[in-house]
């Protein structure tokens, strides 16, 4: 789920929707979030590394595709000579003293076609999704690496009653700096949404991607969370998760709250 967490668990809750919203919904249909998302760990340094990180999100939804720009605030606490290498996090911790830097990060635009393949007997959807991330983020800061970054990732979904479960593949190719040569890495993930009531959802993903430097361990967390509707133009949801690796977060968590925006007649 590394884009940050919050972003695929939005991008779920959007495909689960999908199908009946488009009976629903008028198009083109706008939407803005906000978000706060606090995490922690060593990542293989010796000391914690914290992060905060701040996305406004505007979406634009069609009937089969969606378009969605993010523009992140970050605030860094490490050592001094850490580098963050994308948006998911995996800070490589540096040598220096500790010291806090903050602004703006990598702006993140994407783009996802819907039903792909869809199948009503077997409950079945495919969905394609395509991501560039792009270095905003200031090198000197070690708020990212100054490099663009692009992704392709597909998911698939199976339908039941009050449950979908999802899995996802992808790659993601990075923009490697002067010093450094970063790999390209496979990505994954596996989890599932169940809807208590048409308005409460929660979801448990695990999530897998290769580590951009070679000798570090691969970036393995589980997310837990829970997302409300308050009305049709109102959601909120906020998560919870940890990391099983040296290389992952030993824990954070977030909340994001996402407000639809509607035509108003005649416009």
């Amino acid at each position: 789920m590394n884009t940050r967490r919050l972003f695929i668990v939005a991008g779920c809750l959007a495909v689960c929707c999908s199908t009946t919203a488009a009976a629903e919904a008028d198009y083109p249909r706008y939407s803005i979030s906000a978000a706060t998302e606090y995490t922690t760990g060593t990542y293989g340094g010796d000391v914690d590394i914290e992060d905060i990180y701040v996305p406004l999100t505007g979406t634009v939804d069609l009937k089969r595709t969606s378009f969605r720009i993010t523009v992140p605030y970050r605030s860094m606490r490490a050592p001094e000579g850490t580098t963050i290498v994308g948006p998911g996090g995996e800070p490589i911790p540096g040598p220096g003293e500790l010291r806090t830097n903050s602004g703006l990060g990598d702006i993140i635009v994407s783009g996802t076609i819907y039903d792909v393949f869809h199948s009503r007997r077997l409950r079945l959807a495919v969905d394609l999704v395509g991501r560039a991330k792009f270095g905003t983020a200031d090198v000197d800061d070690g708020l990212g690496t100054g490099e663009n970054d692009y992704s392709a990732r597909i998911d698939v979904l199976k339908f039941w009653e009050q449950f979908t479960l999802i899995g996802a593949i992808g790659y993601k190719f990075r923009g490697d700096t002067p010093d450094t040569d970063f790999d390209n890495v496979l990505t994954a993930s596996v989890g599932g949404i169940y809807s208590f009531t048409p308005q409460l959802r929660g979801g448990l993903f695990l999530d897998y991607r290769e580590s951009a430097i070679s000798d570090n361990d691969s970036i393995q967390e589980l997310s837990v969370f829970l997302s409300r509707r308050v009305s049709d133009d109102w959601r909120y949801q906020v998560y919870v998760m940890t990391g099983f690796t040296d290389s992952s977060l030993d824990w954070g968590g977030g909340i994001q709250v996402k407000r639809v925006l509607r035509n108003r007649p005649g416009d």
